[in-house]
């Protein structure tokens, strides 16, 4: 299984000869490295409804078929524009070819903020569990620090997480390290940092910070075997 990262909260899975990308916000971007019109996703993973994570889903859908994985108001929602959608909430999984997903809490806001000044809610945010072959990868999502990814950790032992550190809107190092010490994944990968000012970090304040030593640094275009 091939796991890379694609700046702010980009992150690609190739399993089992399918593409799985999560929040693939590309248009936009200043961190990515992606370019729309070459990416061919068989699903694609919703963890929020902000346009930061929702990003170009709707046309990379259309245009490859893939079947979006969100919670029950964004699936409902793209639906709507005529995208294939499974939906799913907090608490739940499902087994799909590739493997399982289950939703995880998150502590954050998930809405799509319209050009005519209106707000449309999409229910909660969450973050992802992904157990695909006999791995477990652990997005977080945008969150802050809470106590119950100790629950996750213990739940399901992870192999690879991939942690808010930008602050303002999420975590910051700090307490990223603390959720780091508390799902206790052997491999944790900071993400949604510098892509605004108001999340501008060093994600090496972030590793120094871990006390287990087991922090990656991904630039955008970094992959890694698991």
């Amino acid at each position: 299984m091939k796991v890379s990262y694609h700046g702010h909260s980009i992150v690609k899975v190739e399993t089992k000869g399918k593409t799985i990308l999560f929040d693939p916000f590309i248009t936009g971007n200043s961190q990515t490295d992606l370019k729309v019109e070459n990416e061919h996703p068989d699903y694609i993973i919703l963890t929020h409804g902000h346009g930061d994570h929702v990003g170009d889903t709707v046309e990379l859908a259309k245009k490859s078929g893939a079947l979006v994985i969100a919670n029950n108001e964004i699936a409902n929602y793209l639906s709507w524009q005529g995208i294939n959608t499974h939906p799913m909430h907090i608490g739940g999984s499902f087994e799909f070819e590739f493997g399982k997903v289950k939703l995880t809490p998150a502590f954050h806001g998930s809405a799509l903020i319209t050009e005519n000044k209106e707000i449309i809610y999409l229910g909660m945010p969450t973050g992802v569990l992904l157990m695909v072959e006999g791995k477990t990868i652990y997005h977080a999502g945008d969150t802050g620090l809470f106590s119950d990814m100790k629950l996750i950790g213990e739940r399901h032992p992870i192999d690879l997480a991939f942690l808010p550190i930008g602050d303002n809107f999420t975590m910051g190092p700090e307490d990223a390290a603390i959720a780091a010490k508390f799902c206790q994944a052997k491999v944790v990968v900071p993400i949604h940092y510098n892509t605004f000012p108001p999340i501008k970090q060093d994600p090496q304040v972030f590793i120094d910070l871990l006390e287990k030593n087991n922090g990656k640094i991904m630039s955008a275009g970094d992959s890694m075997n698991l």
